[in-house]
């Protein structure tokens, strides 16, 4: 079921729970689905009893001079496919719809849901300034439309992730949250809606973020845990078809710095590949 109001969202919403005691699920996405998304709608109809995917490019998590026009929309078969899954109601708004008719979208004017600035301020967020504001304004609106349960997002976002359980957390949603673990394609290249826009070469070049990571988390499995050592081991993998943006240690949880590894340490990469930026991530538990 496709809808593209948040008033019949509601009230789809109001009608399945009646009486009953049933649990929902959210799959928050911005379209463009892939196995990816297909793995986390998978999880929701396994865990809940009805499941909505938001369908949802959100204008205000795009930073100036990003690809928000340019962003891959694929609505008919992202309808499709959720519902191939088990997905109960596909939730399509327009910008206007979410935001309100010529509202202007900044935070000037539009009430936002401000993230700590020590979550921010590092890995995707020092170059994409305000891109987690628009993503938490975003996803508390989801939230609040839907009334869900339980959350379901990929570990591939890992920054997003922490920042979402983080202000859930803090400002007592009463949502949990389910983290879902990174789709690859068979050569290790996780999967994005962005890998779109890359060649078929491309693609071979973007292969250099897992390989990277794989190859840290076998040096730390040997026993290495300098970070600054480990970060070395990535250099012989780049070229000049890679422009690294960082490649970061990190606590799982609350993602300060490290400078030994541990069990609770993530690593995470950004790269940007035929200039299209690519993240990626790995546990090395």
């Amino acid at each position: 079921m496709l809808i593209h109001k948040i008033s019949e969202v509601k009230e789809k919403v109001k009608e399945w729970r009646g009486d009953k005691n049933i649990k929902i699920g959210l799959v928050p996405t911005m379209g463009a689905l892939h196995a990816g998304h297909a793995s986390l709608i998978k999880k929701a109809v396994e865990t809940c009893d009805k499941v909505v995917v938001s369908v949802f490019v959100n204008p205000i998590q795009f930073c100036p001079g990003e690809d928000y026009n340019e962003y891959p929309r694929t609505l008919d078969k992202d309808v499709e496919l959720a519902e191939s899954i088990g997905a109960d109601l596909i939730f399509a708004p327009s910008p206007d719809e979410m935001y309100g008719k010529g509202q202007r979208l900044s935070n000037d004017t539009l009430a936002y849901v401000v993230p700590p600035f020590f979550y921010v301020n590092k890995l995707c967020g020092k170059s994409r300034v305000g891109h987690f504001d628009g993503v938490c304004t975003v996803v508390a609106k989801l939230f609040n439309i839907t009334g869900a349960d339980y959350a379901f997002f990929g570990q591939k976002d890992a920054q997003q992730l922490v920042i979402i359980k983080k202000f859930v957390n803090d400002l007592n949603f009463p949502i949990e949250i389910v983290s879902c673990p990174i789709v690859r394609e068979e050569s290790g290249l996780a999967l994005s809606s962005r890998n779109k826009y890359l060649s078929d070469e491309g693609k071979k070049d973007a292969l250099v973020l897992s390989k990277i990571l794989f190859n840290i988390k076998a040096c730390y499995e040997k026993g290495i845990t300098d970070v600054s050592a480990l970060k070395e081991t990535a250099f012989s993998y780049l070229t000049d078809k890679h422009d690294m943006e960082y490649l970061e240690f990190v606590d799982k949880d609350d993602l300060e710095d490290k400078t030994k590894a541990d069990n609770n340490t993530l690593v995470l990469i950004a790269c940007r590949v035929e200039g299209v930026r690519l993240i990626d991530n790995i546990l090395l538990a």
